[in-house]
């Protein structure tokens, strides 16, 4: 799978490029940008991403097993998000 922001090489060399921060700078980022905002304000934005990379997936011959798998680890993922940001989960 190829880094969706580069078209040629690896994504270790993306990350050296002096013109695009380090990946971990940029999930650092959108982490700190989560907690300072509520879920109403960040939730689109993600749906926005993720529903672009599955569509960006669709091509990828996956079964449809595989895709129930994904959709249940992704709604896991955002009710634990969700429950974090509300603090349903303690």
């Amino acid at each position: 799978m190829t880094d969706s922001g580069t078209s040629e090489g690896s994504s270790a060399e993306a990350d050296d490029d002096p013109e695009r921060p380090p990946r971990y700078e940029q999930v650092i980022r959108w982490a700190e940008y989560i907690k300072e905002q509520p879920a109403e304000v960040w939730r689109p934005q993600q749906n926005a991403v993720v529903n672009g990379q599955i569509e960006s997936a669709r091509p990828v011959d996956v079964s449809a097993e595989e895709k129930q798998r994904i959709r249940e680890f992704a709604r896991a993922e955002v009710d634990e998000a969700v429950d974090s940001d509300t603090g349903g989960g303690e």
